[in-house]
């Protein structure tokens, strides 16, 4: 996706840039006009950028989220399996696995890059979540005290700690700002080839790489599963090897 954007704007904005040229070939700008067209060049390119940046920030926010509800899952399991101790002991050791097997399937969410396998990975999530859920209830129901209700309490967390994160990597920059952007870089760069003065391959080139390359970034850090820039699980690594050692 990230790569496919780059590309995109790449050859539209190479395009714009020589039918901007072309346009001031067959009506050259005059010289009282001038002025003006560089009053709304600069104007187009100030938009542009401020959209851009507004963007990027959208992007970077989204990421640091997707970071801190990894840091929180992370925390959430690993409370959850400290409190089921709080359950009868054929309970515990049965959540105890569960968990760690639920960490496994936490951590390929992360990690995975095929849509096949994200499909499994999210059966399996669900399976293991209603496993959990359901041991739980059934000891708090056997057993309805402050204690049974804090181990509850903690495994109602995980599965939050999972909706959370799912919500996260699902929220991503609106297709419109993404035509707004598209829109405003395309009327720049028909400015620039429309202006110039003289029809060098740097002028022609500068801007459209320029812009190919923040728009690259954007959509790199706002696709959590095929960018280059991605949430690396390392809390629930550490997790999984901590309690697989155990």
């Amino acid at each position: 996706m990230p790569f496919v954007v780059f590309l995109t704007s790449l050859i539209v904005l190479g395009i714009s840039v020589q039918i901007g040229g072309l346009c001031s070939k067959s009506r050259p700008v005059k010289e009282e006009e001038r002025e003006d067209l560089g009053l709304v060049t600069s104007s187009s390119l100030t938009l542009l950028a401020l959209i851009i940046g507004f963007s990027f920030s959208m992007a970077v926010g989204r990421y640091d989220q997707r970071k801190n509800y990894e840091e929180e899952e992370a925390n959430a399991i690993g409370t959850e399996y400290v409190r089921t101790d709080l359950l009868p002991a054929a309970d515990a050791a049965t959540v105890r696995q569960l968990l760690i097997q639920y960490l496994d399937q936490r951590v390929l969410f992360y990690t995975t890059r095929d849509l096949n396998h994200l499909n499994q990975i999210n059966g399996e999530t669900a399976a293991l979540q209603n496993k959990m859920w359901a041991i739980a209830q059934a000891a708090a129901n056997k057993q309805p005290t402050p204690v049974s209700a804090l181990a509850v309490a903690g495994m109602n967390d995980v599965l939050n700690r999972q909706g959370y994160t799912q919500a996260a990597w699902l929220n991503r920059i609106p297709t419109g700002a993404w035509c707004l952007m598209a829109a405003i870089a395309i009327c720049c760069s028909l400015l620039i080839g429309y202006g110039a003065r003289q029809r060098g391959i740097l002028l022609y080139t500068i801007l459209p790489i320029l812009v190919s390359i923040a728009f690259f970034l954007i959509a790199d850090i706002d696709s959590p599963r095929r960018g280059v820039i991605r949430v690396s699980p390392q809390n629930l690594i550490s997790l999984a090897q901590s309690l697989h050692s155990q």
